[in-house]
C-alpha cells in the first residue's frame, strides 16, 4: 500500500456542517460554516472561522454573538442555500421559510427547525490568514423536545445530522461502537472479535510416542 504526498491542507473530514444565525430580530443573517468545534468544557467554549469578506462577518463582530444551529437531513439545502447566497442579496429566513425566534440568553435570532442551537458570546477575534477565528463561550443551549424520550433523555441521532465532506453532504452512517467500547471487558457493541495479538493460528503439535 503506497501513499501519495500532498501539499499541506485541511484535509480534516468529514467536518460538521451548521448554519450559524447572527444579527438581531430585525436585521438578521444565517451564514452556513464547516470550519467549527468545540474548544473547552469548563466553561463551554466553541469557535467558528470566517472569512472577513462575508456578510455574517461584521454583523459578529459588531454583536458580539452568534448562534451555532446544528444542520438535519430535512435542512439540508437550506445548509446549502445559506452558503451560496449572500445576505447582502436575500433574506434567508424568508426566502427558505425559516422560523426566527429570539435565543433565551443573547436574543439572537435562533433557527426554530434546527433540533439545537448553540447561543454563543465573542471572547476574542483571531486573525489567522484567509479566515478570522470568532472563539466563544457557549451561554444557552435550547433543544427540540421532539426529540427526548420519557426519561428526559436526549436523541439527537434520531434527527438525522449531516456532516459535509470533499464537497459532499452526508447523513451518519451505522454506528460502530460507543465511548470506551475497546477497553470493556464484555462487548456490548455487536458481535465479539478475536484480539488482535491472537489472530495467528494455533501450530499443529507433531505426533509422536509420549504419555497420553
Amino acid at each position: 500500500m503506497g501513499k501519495q504526498v500532498w501539499k499541506p491542507g485541511t484535509v480534516i473530514y468529514p467536518v460538521p456542517a451548521v448554519m450559524v444565525s447572527c444579527g438581531t430580530m430585525e436585521e438578521k443573517n444565517i451564514v452556513t460554516v464547516a470550519w467549527t468545534g468545540t474548544v473547552n468544557t469548563n466553561p463551554p467554549m466553541t469557535y467558528i472561522s470566517l472569512r472577513p469578506e462575508r456578510h455574517s462577518y461584521d454583523i459578529i463582530r459588531k454583536n458580539g454573538t452568534f448562534v451555532i444551529n446544528l444542520v438535519t437531513k430535512r435542512l439540508a439545502r437550506a445548509c446549502d442555500f445559506c452558503g451560496v447566497k449572500s445576505g447582502r442579496d436575500v433574506d434567508k429566513y424568508q426566502e427558505l421559510g425559516l422560523l426566527a425566534e429570539p435565543g433565551p440568553a443573547t436574543g439572537c435570532p435562533i433557527i426554530a427547525e434546527s433540533p439545537v442551537n448553540i447561543e454563543c458570546r465573542v471572547k476574542e477575534i483571531l486573525p489567522l490568514g484567509s479566515h478570522h477565528m470568532f472563539l466563544a463561550e457557549v451561554v444557552s443551549v435550547s433543544v427540540s423536545d421532539e426529540y427526548m424520550d420519557e426519561s428526559g433523555k436526549f436523541h439527537f441521532n434520531r434527527s438525522q445530522p449531516i456532516c459535509y465532506s470533499h464537497g459532499g453532504y452526508f447523513t451518519l452512517g451505522d454506528q460502530v461502537g460507543s465511548f470506551g467500547y475497546s477497553v470493556r471487558k464484555k462487548a456490548a457493541d455487536g458481535p465479539k472479535k478475536a484480539r488482535w495479538r491472537n489472530t495467528r493460528p494455533e501450530k499443529k503439535k507433531k505426533k509422536g510416542k509420549g504419555k497420553s
